[in-house]
């Protein structure tokens, strides 16, 4: 068994979303809010996990904020929870992606919570 200090960060992250998605799944009643996040950008979106369907998204690259990652997930995390209202969505599961809860994966659930979104 390999120490946990060679491998690489994909994989551990890799191990790390398994798991969660193992655990977590979106529903029609409680869709799955899942987080993707990349070198420069954050993506978000509201998944039902039954029917295969993406009911809201919002990403940094498309967004129009200048400024710090973070700041760019709080508007991310703002610009989703109002399209999931638009969808007529109030709950979700949050879905990390096996990115830790800290940062801008934090600070974009914050800022959902803020805008009306309950996990």
């Amino acid at each position: 068994m390999s120490d946990n200090r060679t491998q690489s960060i994909h994989v551990r992250r890799n191990r790390r979303r398994v798991r969660v998605r193992s655990r977590v799944s979106g529903t029609a009643e409680r869709p799955r809010l899942s987080v993707f996040r990349s070198s420069k950008h954050i993506y978000a979106q509201i998944v039902d996990d039954v029917t295969g369907k993406t009911l809201a998204q919002a990403s940094s690259s498309t967004s129009k904020v200048a400024g710090k990652k973070t700041d760019k997930s709080v508007s991310v995390g703002a610009e989703v929870a109002k399209k999931a209202k638009t969808a007529g969505v109030t709950k979700v599961v949050f879905d990390r992606g096996g990115y830790k809860y800290h940062g801008r994966v934090k600070a974009l659930a914050d800022a959902a919570r803020e805008a009306g979104l309950e996990f």
